[in-house]
């Protein structure tokens, strides 16, 4: 699906809860490496401590990132746009080359009154166990929750 029918109907409110997914380009397993690994996860931490959202899980696999967050100021499109800019810049300097990082645009779900924030959560916290990456939960050291996940 291309990036501008993922576009369509999306609204960013602030004080919204949405979890977002993006994913590498060609689903390239760059995250497999940790020191790319770390850079994401701190490309994930400067957006909250900018005040852009306020973060209540996210988890970075081999070649896509979780992300459990509520929108505070923005829109999610540039919300979005800083992470992937940030991170494709941060790894690309590291590496000699700036690589083309992420696929185009992004999926997001925004949570319904009646969902649960603590299930949504616990099922990205999850995500590094159900791909086999880890044996239990609590271990995959890209992952973090704002709850304490029992493993």
């Amino acid at each position: 699906m291309s990036s501008r029918h993922l576009q369509r109907g999306r609204f960013s409110c602030p004080g919204s809860v949405y979890v977002l997914t993006t994913v590498t380009r060609a689903r390239r397993p760059l995250f497999e490496r940790a020191s790319n690994a770390e850079i994401v996860v701190e490309c994930l931490r400067d957006i909250e401590r900018a005040g852009i959202s306020h973060t209540f899980a996210w988890v970075v696999m081999p070649d896509h990132v979780h992300w459990l967050l509520q929108l505070r100021q923005g829109t999610l499109g540039a919300c979005m746009q800083r992470f992937k800019s940030r991170s494709s810049r941060l790894i690309g300097q590291a590496a000699g080359s700036v690589p083309r990082l992420w696929q185009p645009s992004y999926f997001e779900h925004a949570l319904r009154s009646d969902e649960s924030l603590l299930k949504q959560a616990r099922y990205i916290a999850a995500n590094p166990v159900r791909a086999g990456l880890v044996d239990r939960l609590g271990v995959y050291p890209f992952a973090w929750c704002r709850w304490p996940m029992d493993p």
